[in-house]
Parts: structure tokens; C-alpha cells; sequence
């Protein structure tokens, strides 16, 4: 089974948030979570819930995939 590093897709989500001029206030207001699970995630502390991923993806342009 293929283990997605905490860190490495906290950094890849910052980036993209950070690309798109979008606080993580934004992000959060716009996925129904609070900004202290967004900067959880970016912090690699923990992950997203897997029903998030297409919302994700969605908000920040890029496909699933790109997300693991």
C-alpha cells in the first residue's frame, strides 16, 4: 500500500494555496473546515479526510491525483 508523507503533501498544499494568493482562512471557508485544520494539514500533523480530496482538488485546480 503507497503511504503518503505528511510533510511532503503539507508543503505541496501550502504551495498550491500560496499560488493562488489564497490565505488558508480561504481555503478553509471554501472546504467547510476550520483554518486550524488547514494549517494541521500544512504542517503535516495530520491529513485530510478522503471525502475532501476531490474538494480539494477542485479549489485549487489540479486534478486528485496530483494530490498523492
Amino acid at each position: 500500500m503507497y503511504q503518503i508523507d505528511n510533510e511532503k503533501f503539507g508543503q505541496f498544499l501550502s504551495d498550491l494555496r500560496k499560488e493562488k494568493s489564497m490565505t488558508q482562512k480561504e481555503l478553509a471557508d471554501r472546504l467547510f473546515v476550520s483554518d486550524k485544520t488547514v494549517s494541521k494539514w500544512e504542517r503535516g500533523n495530520s491529513m485530510p479526510n478522503v471525502t475532501l480530496l476531490i474538494p480539494i482538488a477542485d479549489v485549487l485546480g489540479i486534478t486528485v491525483t496530483a494530490l498523492s
